[in-house]
């Protein structure tokens, strides 16, 4: 009973915490840590040549010195407090490790923000994707969220979860680290592509199989199974080789079309469409895609405690 209970605990007491609270935006949080990290060594190393070597030895070391330093600190917090101590502090990096409730939140808020002006909801959605926004148009701008949604279902719930349930609470930050790596350096711009390059293929490992299970749970939420032939269509179009899957699963759920130019660090980059209407998306269209997104997460977790149980 009380090994049930400390597999559990951590994984439903910061999925609680993530459900209550979204990121504590006045709290340390590890990711900004990770970003800083990642940041400084890109300054100091992205210069003269072994670019990729360098950028390659940069990325395996935070995700190694990642998993590691979680596994020691649990292993303190267990020195300390005893097992306790190690579920609560376990339960605390899950929630830091989940970005379920403030992903919802910020597509609902550029969703608002565009109603109110197209300015508004360029600056709102800037601050949940890595495009370029400044020359959106209202569809743009309200796209850009859905896929943003989509995208990071998997990228901010399922994969967390998928790593915690394959390796733990120190699986789960090394994959935040693999993450934000890739949202950092990880584009096919002429100051990345070299440096980035290793980590990006990290990250598109690391997110083959969440990335998957993300359309499955997406498509099976919404009580349509035969969109998998959508999904199994439309998914491999995309120029990455995951991010297309939970995509076309929402464009199949919403009946709508993803994909187009996309501009990044003043270079545009046109990514194949997927979905076949393209239509106006609305407000409604934002309400359906964020039941999905949660019904999803629910089930992801139901699915993580379960093995949690029985392993």
């Amino acid at each position: 009973m009380i090994a049930t209970i400390f597999h559990i605990f951590p994984l439903l007491g910061g999925w609680m915490l993530d459900l209550m609270l979204g990121d504590p935006a006045r709290l340390p949080h590890p990711v900004v840590g990770f970003g800083r990290l990642i940041s400084t060594g890109e300054r100091r190393w992205n210069r003269g040549s072994r670019r990729m070597l360098k950028g390659g030895a940069l990325a395996l070391c935070l995700i190694a010195g990642a998993y590691v330093l979680t596994a020691a600190l649990l292993r303190g917090a267990e020195a300390v407090g005893g097992w306790w101590a190690e579920a609560g502090v376990s339960a605390l990096l899950v929630f830091y490790g989940l970005a379920g409730t403030t992903l919802r939140r910020e597509v609902r808020d550029v969703f608002r923000a565009v109603d109110r002006s197209l300015a508004d909801g360029r600056r709102q959605v800037a601050r949940i994707v890595g495009r370029d926004t400044g020359g959106l148009s209202a569809q743009e701008v309200r796209t850009a969220a859905l896929e943003t949604l989509a995208e990071n279902l998997s990228d901010g719930i399922v994969a967390p979860l998928f790593w915690y349930a394959l390796l733990g609470v120190p699986g789960m930050m090394a994959y935040k680290m693999v993450n934000t790596l890739d949202s950092m350096i990880g584009y096919r711009t002429e100051r990345f592509a070299r440096f980035g390059c290793v980590a990006a293929r990290i990250d598109d490992v690391a997110n083959y199989v969440p990335a998957r299970l993300t359309a499955l749970l997406m498509v099976l939420v919404s009580g349509r199974p035969s969109l998998l032939r959508f999904v199994a269509r439309y998914g491999r179009q995309h120029a990455s080789p995951n991010s297309g899957y939970p995509e076309a699963a929402l464009a199949g759920i919403l009946g709508c079309r993803f994909g187009g130019p996309h501009d990044y660090f003043g270079t545009t980059f046109w990514k194949p469409y997927i979905g076949e209407t393209e239509r106006c998306l609305t407000t409604a269209d934002m309400k359906r895609a964020l039941r999905v997104n949660f019904w999803a997460e629910v089930w992801m977790v139901v699915l993580v405690s379960l093995v949690s149980i029985l392993c």
